[in-house]
Order: structure tokens, then C-alpha cells, then sequence
């Protein structure tokens, strides 16, 4: 007999699920910095003990949802590179896929996109806890890099461009990438850093309307703007496909 869906009804329908749930609705409403344990629990009908019983401090259901959002983001980038790969698709097309689906995931969740990319939210400090969950997206861009590397994809860059004073990366930024490269590819995780705030930076601008107002279609403009980031790790990424 398969349970699998009454199971899954089941997890829905438990007070950390519903929990979240209001929470969510509330990022909508108020904001992160407007989440309390009372507003939840008068939002979602409940007393405050209840809420309390689950997650003892604000802050508690705070990295609950952040811890959610970026499993979820991830998962969608994650699946979005599986696809692609399936498809025979080199590691430009695989990015292009991954951060096409990071935007499609941001877009239909403003307020959790908000919550891990937007402004910190006032007394809040992430626990660790949250670090491998925000791990997930980096670690896709480095797989894809990673790939494009050993492959022979990759165009070594046109200028050096040498690190100032000592070593920039942390040592589980370099975990994270499988080690350095040797030249002419030895600063590749510096611009695979680059890659991955300038995605960011611009889904910031595209979530938060900030190009509206200076070009005509912002999907295109997303695609063009992946790919004149890619050309700083020597990717080309396939403009005018559909890599989806």
C-alpha cells in the first residue's frame, strides 16, 4: 500500500509545517523584522505557547526559513543543472540553466529571496547551521566551473589580473572548488566569486525592480548579463538557446 502521499499530507499538516507556513505569509506581510512568535501565532490562530513549543525564539523560526530557502533554491539550481547535463548541454548551457532557474525561484519567492539576499534583519545573527544550506548555491557555480575546467572549456583569461598582499580565499572556499588550479587558471575561484556575487547582485536589481526602468525585456537582459560575467572565468554561454 503506498502511504507516500498521506505521509507527505501528514508533514504538511505538523505544527513546525504550519508554523512555517504563517511565518511565510507574514515575510510577505510585515518583513522579517516585523516576525515575531505573537504575530505568528495570531495570524495562524494559535496560541503562543504552541508556537513557543517549536520554536522557542524568533529567531529559532528565522533560521528554520532561511534554512528552507536556501535548501529550496538550491534544489531548484541543483535540478536545473541535472537537466541540462541530461541534455548533453556543455558547462555554458548548464550555467545559463542554473541561474535562469535561481531567477524563476527568486521571482516567485520575493519574500524569501529577501530574507536571505535583501538587508539583515535587525538582532539576527545566522547560526551555522545555515552555512551548508547557503553552500548549495556556490557549490553548483563550482561544480559547473569545475567541469568547464577539466574539460577544457575554459579560455584562459586575456589579462592577469594578480590578488593583492596575502591569499583572499578561506580555506573552505577552496575546499568547496576541489582545490587550486595551476596556471593559467590559478586565480579561477577569485572570478567564480566574482560570477557568483555579480548573479546575486543582479537579482537583487531584477527582484527589488531596480532595471525596469533601463531596459525593454529583463529576462534577455539577464541572459546577456550571465554570459558577460561567465567571460571573466573564460565561459561562453549559449545566448539565444534555450537551455530550460
Amino acid at each position: 500500500m503506498d502511504v507516500s502521499g498521506t505521509l507527505a499530507a501528514e508533514d504538511n499538516t505538523r505544527p513546525p509545517a504550519v508554523i512555517k507556513a504563517t511565518a511565510r505569509q507574514l515575510l510577505v506581510k510585515l518583513g522579517a523584522g516585523g516576525l515575531t512568535l505573537e504575530a505568528v501565532a495570531a495570524e495562524g490562530g494559535l496560541a503562543v505557547a504552541d508556537v513557543a513549543a517549536v520554536f522557542p525564539h524568533r529567531d529559532d523560526l528565522l533560521t528554520a526559513l532561511v534554512i528552507d530557502a536556501y535548501n529550496e533554491s538550491g534544489a531548484a539550481m541543483e535540478q536545473a543543472d541535472q537537466a541540462a547535463g541530461d541534455a548533453g548541454g556543455a558547462a555554458g548551457a548548464r550555467l545559463l540553466a542554473v541561474t535562469r532557474a535561481l531567477r524563476r525561484w527568486s521571482f516567485a519567492n520575493p519574500a524569501e529571496f529577501t530574507l536571505i539576499y535583501g538587508s539583515p534583519v535587525p538582532g539576527y545573527h545566522a547560526p551555522q547551521a545555515t552555512v551548508p544550506p547557503a553552500s548549495r548555491t556556490p557549490g553548483v557555480l563550482a561544480g559547473i566551473v569545475r567541469a568547464a575546467l577539466e574539460a577544457g572549456d575554459l579560455t584562459p583569461p586575456r589579462r592577469t589580473v594578480a590578488p593583492p598582499g596575502p591569499p583572499l580565499l578561506l580555506p573552505e572556499a577552496v575546499e568547496l572548488f576541489g582545490g587550486v588550479p595551476e596556471a593559467p587558471f590559478s586565480d579561477i575561484i577569485e572570478r567564480g566569486i566574482v560570477l557568483w556575487s555579480n548573479l546575486i547582485g543582479l537579482l537583487v536589481f531584477q527582484v527589488f525592480s531596480r532595471t525596469h526602468d533601463s531596459v525593454r525585456d529583463e529576462s534577455a537582459f539577464f541572459d546577456y548579463a550571465i554570459a558577460v560575467a561567465a567571460e571573466g572565468i573564460g565561459l561562453v554561454v549559449p545566448l539565444g538557446e534555450n537551455t530550460d
